[in-house]
């Protein structure tokens, strides 16, 4: 099925990366000039360009904003994890994936993914059943971050953990209640980094799967992280360790 993507930066990656958009729709009246390098790009690759009015693209983005563009995407690609690993062996500074354990919100699960794009990780697991999947509103939230962020989606997570520590990656879970903290742990090494959903955290069966767990040492009053935020920390630390060298530009 069909899905929309919107904004300006969503559209741009996209189009970069030759995602799939077959039609834009721009509003009238829209300042030209900054769409420039995005008009550009659709008509180097042949994509259709249609200029609509404001209202249109209102219905059409179901009331989400859109900065006056809408992409239409063909069917999302995913992965198969085999391709992840392959991904992860050619990386010089060791394999990195993200493994999301029953993320339903669709806003949380754009926001993993911008920041695990941001941080390098060389890929992102999903269970089919009871997780968001890639949709609009995800395309949306990730701020341009799906276009890169190569994504796998399996029957069952804990297998699949499983079969990825037979293949040689540590597995790590992020949980609250451990006493090793991020700072504390060694992560030079090929692992898969598993984050849970806010409200129940990593299920049992998943963490009955992982070599170790961490925890984000706390300061305040709060006991928990929005999921993207924890993502942010953990995958700093791991950054950190393998000692990336921060390029111009970084944040």
């Amino acid at each position: 099925m069909p899905q929309i993507i919107s904004g300006i930066n969503t559209v741009r990656e996209n189009l970069k990366e030759d995602k799939g958009i077959v039609e834009l729709f721009i509003a009238k009246g829209r300042k030209i000039e900054r769409l420039k390098e995005i008009l550009d790009l659709a008509r180097e690759k042949s994509v259709s360009i249609k200029f609509k009015d404001k209202t249109y693209l209102d219905r059409l983005a179901s009331g989400s904003p859109h900065q006056g563009i809408i992409g239409i995407l063909g069917t999302y690609g995913y992965f198969h994890l085999e391709d992840l690993i392959r991904i992860s062996r050619e990386r010089k500074d060791g394999g990195l994936l993200l493994a999301a354990d029953h993320i339903t919100d669709t806003g949380n699960l754009g926001s993993l993914i911008r920041t695990a794009e941001f941080f390098g990780v060389h890929g992102l697991i999903l269970p089919k059943d009871r997780s968001a999947s890639i949709t609009s509103a995800v395309h949306k939230s990730s701020a341009g971050g799906s276009a890169y962020l190569p994504v796998a989606r399996v029957v069952n997570i804990a297998r699949t953990l499983k079969d990825l520590g037979n293949e040689g990656f540590w597995i790590v879970g992020a949980a609250g209640e451990s006493t090793t903290h991020i700072y504390e742990f060694d992560w030079r090494r090929d692992l898969v980094l598993v984050l849970g959903s806010e409200d129940k955290g990593v299920s049992r069966i998943v963490r009955d799967k992982c070599h170790h767990l961490v925890c984000i040492p706390r300061f305040g009053h709060l006991d928990s992280l929005n999921v993207s935020v924890a993502a942010g920390i953990i995958l700093s630390e791991i950054v950190r360790q393998r000692g990336a060298i921060l390029s111009e530009g970084s944040l």
